[in-house]
C-alpha cells in the first residue's frame, strides 16, 4: 500500500480517536462498509491511520435485498476488501426488512454476531455530523425526549464485549464526499437514498436545505452542538436515576415496589427517569410516555390509586408509601 496523502481529515480523526479513546491501539475492529461515500471515507482513513495504531481491521457488508443491484454492490465492497488485503464478511437478509427500523435492527444484530464469532471487539460505522443532525430532527418530529434528541452517540455497547463506535460525528457529508473525490474512491450510489417515501431522505433532501436557506446556513453544526450538549446531560441524569432507583426499590418484597417518599423529594425529570427504568425492568416491552406519566402521577396520589393495565397485564397501585406492580 502506498504511503497515504495526509489531509486535515486524517489529522482530525487521529485527534478525535486519541481524545475520546474510541479505538484503542492494537484493537480488532469490524468496519461497516456500504460502498457509499461516508463508509468509504471512514475505511480509507482507518487504513491510512492503521500503521500508527496497529489495529486489526476487517470489513462487513450487509445486503438488505432492497435493490436489484444489491448483489453487485456487495461484490464491489468485497473487491475493495481484497484490494486492501483485509478480511471481508458479508451478510444477506433471508427476507428483505419491511422498514428502515427493521433493517437497522437486523444490521446491528448481524454485525454483532460476526464480531463476536471472529473476536472483533469494535464495530465501526461511518455516521457523520450530517446523519446526527438528521436523526435529531427525525426524533424531534416523532416526539422524542432528550434521550432521543441526543442522537447518535459516539459509542455504545452492542452486546457484551462488542462496542459500536462512530468516529466521524464531527465530519460532515460534504467533507466525506470531497475526501472520496480527492482519494479517487469510487462511490456506489444507493438508489434508495433518492426515495422520498423514507422520512430520513425527505429530511436530508428537503428539510435540511430549507432550514439552511431560510433560517441558519450552519444548521447541521448547530444541531450537532445541541446533540452533544444533550448527550452529556442525559448521561448525568441516567446515572443519577440509577442511583435513585437503587434507593427506591424494596429489597425483600415479593412484588416490585418503589418508595414514593424518596421520589417525592426529587425533581420531575428524575422521577420520570426512575419510573421508566423501573418499568423497563419488569414490563415485556418498553413503556410509552403516557404509561410512564400515569405511574409518575402515583407518586403523589391517594392510597389505593392505580393505573390502567400495562403490557403483559401488570398495573401499578399505591400501597401507603409504596408504588407496587401487581399482576
Amino acid at each position: 500500500m502506498n504511503a497515504p496523502h495526509w489531509t486535515l481529515l486524517h489529522a482530525h480523526l487521529h485527534r478525535t480517536l486519541r481524545q475520546r479513546q474510541l479505538l484503542p491501539k492494537e484493537s480488532r475492529s469490524l468496519v461497516a462498509v456500504s460502498g457509499g461515500q461516508d463508509s468509504l471515507c471512514l475505511m480509507r482513513l482507518l487504513l491510512d491511520l492503521q500503521p500508527k495504531w496497529q489495529w486489526k481491521l476487517a470489513i462487513v457488508h450487509c445486503d438488505h435485498r432492497w435493490r436489484d443491484d444489491s448483489t453487485a454492490n456487495a461484490e464491489y465492497v468485497e473487491q475493495l476488501a481484497s484490494s486492501w488485503q483485509i478480511p471481508y464478511f458479508g451478510a444477506v437478509a433471508d427476507d428483505a426488512p419491511s422498514s428502515e427500523a427493521a433493517a437497522r435492527q437486523w444490521r446491528y444484530q448481524v454485525m454483532a454476531e460476526i464480531a463476536r464469532e471472529h473476536e472483533y471487539h469494535y464495530v465501526v460505522t461511518g455516521h457523520t455530523a450530517s446523519d446526527r443532525a438528521e436523526t435529531l430532527l427525525y426524533n424531534l418530529l416523532r416526539g422524542s425526549g432528550a434521550d432521543g434528541l441526543q442522537a447518535l452517540t459516539w459509542q455504545r455497547e452492542l452486546i457484551p464485549g462488542v462496542m459500536l463506535v462512530r468516529p466521524l460525528l464531527e465530519v460532515s457529508r460534504t467533507e466525506t464526499g470531497e475526501f472520496c473525490q480527492t482519494a479517487n474512491l469510487k462511490i456506489w450510489e444507493d438508489s434508495t437514498n433518492q426515495d422520498w417515501h423514507y422520512a430520513r431522505n425527505r429530511i436530508r433532501q428537503e428539510l435540511i436545505p430549507y432550514l439552511q436557506t431560510h433560517f441558519n446556513p450552519q444548521v447541521e453544526q448547530t444541531l450537532n452542538q445541541t446533540a452533544e450538549l444533550l448527550r452529556a446531560e442525559v448521561e448525568y441524569l441516567e446515572a443519577t436515576a440509577i442511583d435513585l432507583l437503587h434507593q427506591c426499590c424494596a429489597e425483600s418484597s415479593s412484588s416490585p415496589q418503589l418508595d414514593r417518599s424518596v421520589l417525592q423529594s426529587v425533581p420531575l425529570a428524575l422521577q420520570r427517569r426512575v419510573v421508566r427504568q423501573f418499568l423497563q425492568r419488569h414490563l415485556p416491552i418498553a413503556p410509552t410516555f403516557e404509561q410512564i406519566e400515569k405511574c409518575v402521577a402515583l407518586i403523589y396520589a391517594p392510597n389505593r390509586s392505580q393505573t390502567d393495565p400495562f403490557p403483559g397485564g401488570m398495573m401499578a397501585r399505591v400501597d401507603d408509601r409504596w408504588i407496587v406492580l401487581l399482576l
